[in-house]
């Protein structure tokens, strides 16, 4: 996947319009389109920012891998014990 397409999608997946990501990013909505269509690239500070937010790395973000990581600042061992469970029954699910 190329850079627009995972602003879209990370976009979408959090349930946000290009208007609710631009004003977490205080820019305009005009510039999550262009970005999103592929007509302007973000800047490697909104690289940054972009990455933050999404919580994924700059290297997901411009799709120079495809592996996701999540981050678990802030959950108990115990939690984390219980997503590595669901990934792994995903993981199992996937492989049938």
């Amino acid at each position: 996947m190329f850079l627009n397409e995972n602003i879209r999608l990370l976009r979408e997946s959090l349930g946000l319009s290009q208007v609710d990501l631009a004003k977490k990013l205080n820019v305009s909505k005009q510039c999550i389109s262009n970005w999103e269509n592929d007509n302007v690239q973000p800047s490697i500070e909104m690289l940054e920012k972009l990455s933050d937010l999404f919580k994924v790395t700059t290297d997901y973000l411009l799709g120079r891998t495809v592996k996701e990581s999540i981050t678990t600042e802030n959950l108990t061992t115990e939690q984390i014990a219980h997503i590595r469970l669901i990934i792994q029954d995903f993981q199992n699910c996937n492989k049938k």
